[in-house]
């Protein structure tokens, strides 16, 4: 096995270091793992050394970046994962998540909890779409289907504080009528549901959905 100089250490955005063997760019890595573990260079290293190096820096960007996102917002731990491997690959970003997991600053029962009361009670969405939501951020199917049936109010209610709220029209009012429509439709509301709201509210002119 030969071993090869590092030549060059060079800065780079994100705290990152472009680390050159025999003249060559090897590899650009996190530049506490470098300061660390010692690298600078004249000293020589071997193809396994690099390895290690690699994917200690990977772990700790990892990591880092996990609590980043972390401070700035809740997240599943799919969601997590998929933005990790991006830039730290696999396994690092599978040991991270396991790691945010067991500090308990991951925990996808109660992330989906509150992303469904956001979704149900806020943005009025109906549970179907609610579901789908939870289901895109990563949680499974199963446990979102529980979770929302736990939460959901009854639809006609949810449909009529959102009438009352956002789309008040008068009884003529059939641009009114569609805007609200296509809203209800958008959150994830069955025509069905929708027409027998809008009956309390106006007479059942024959209205067809679009």
């Amino acid at each position: 096995m030969i071993d090869m100089q590092v030549t060059e250490i060079k800065p780079r955005r994100k705290r990152l270091s472009a680390l050159y063997l025999d003249g060559e760019l090897a590899a650009c890595l996190d530049a506490e793992t470098l300061k660390e573990e010692g690298v600078r260079p004249g000293m020589e290293l071997s193809d396994d050394a690099l390895r290690e190096l690699i994917e200690k820096s990977d772990r700790h960007r990892a990591k880092e970046k996990a609590l980043y996102l972390l401070s700035c917002r809740d997240h599943s731990k799919k969601e997590l994962f998929d933005k990790l491997r991006r830039t730290a690959g696999e396994e690092a970003a599978g040991q991270a998540v396991g790691r945010m997991e067991s500090l308990g600053l991951v925990n996808d029962d109660l992330y989906a909890e509150k992303l469904a009361r956001e979704l149900l009670f806020h943005k009025y969405s109906a549970a179907r779409r609610t579901v789908f939501e939870l289901t895109q951020k990563g949680i499974d199917r199963e446990r979102a289907e529980v979770i929302v049936a736990e939460l959901a109010p009854d639809p006609q209610e949810q449909i009529a504080a959102l009438l009352e709220r956002r789309y008040a029209f008068s009884p003529g009012d059939e641009k009114g009528k569609k805007r609200a429509v296509s809203a209800l439709q958008r959150l994830g509301y069955p025509w069905e549901e929708i027409r027998r709201a809008l009956s309390h509210y106006t007479p059942d002119e024959g209205y067809e959905d679009d």
